[in-house]
């Protein structure tokens, strides 16, 4: 994990550099965290309200939604917790924050499945009568 994240820090300085090198751009790190933050901020914005958009148009939307909300602040807790260990003397392990990610997922498969069965009794009943 430790790893993973020098290598992202490294490709930041490299683009950091090339900015500098290729295009003579004078600006201090906090302009260029706030031009380079802000077009990718504004990007990724429009590609999730365009998938959102779809998504909202779909039977079960809300859940949906609501799984890549909560998949999303897992990724944030994950690894906001493997770095914590890492300040604090421990091991960052990358594979440590995947495994504590398919716990997520399988407990929410479970949830799916239990709820689907479920729904197929309701259903089955309601045509019973």
């Amino acid at each position: 994990m430790k790893e993973f994240i020098l290598l992202l820090a490294e490709m930041v300085n490299s683009i950091h550099d090339a900015l500098f090198e290729r295009f003579g751009l004078t600006m201090t790190d906090k302009q260029l965290h706030f031009w380079v933050i802000g077009i990718i901020g504004i990007v990724a914005f429009f590609v999730v309200y365009f998938f959102f958009k779809l998504i909202a148009q779909m039977k079960w939307s809300i859940t949906i939604l609501s799984f890549i909300y909560t998949f999303t602040m897992m990724i944030v807790l994950v690894f906001a917790i493997e770095i914590q260990q890492a300040l604090t003397g421990g091991d960052m392990e990358f594979a440590d924050a995947v495994v504590g990610l398919w716990g997520f997922i399988v407990f929410f498969l479970i949830y799916a499945v239990l709820a689907l069965i479920i729904l197929a009794i309701v259903k089955f009943m309601r045509r019973k009568k």
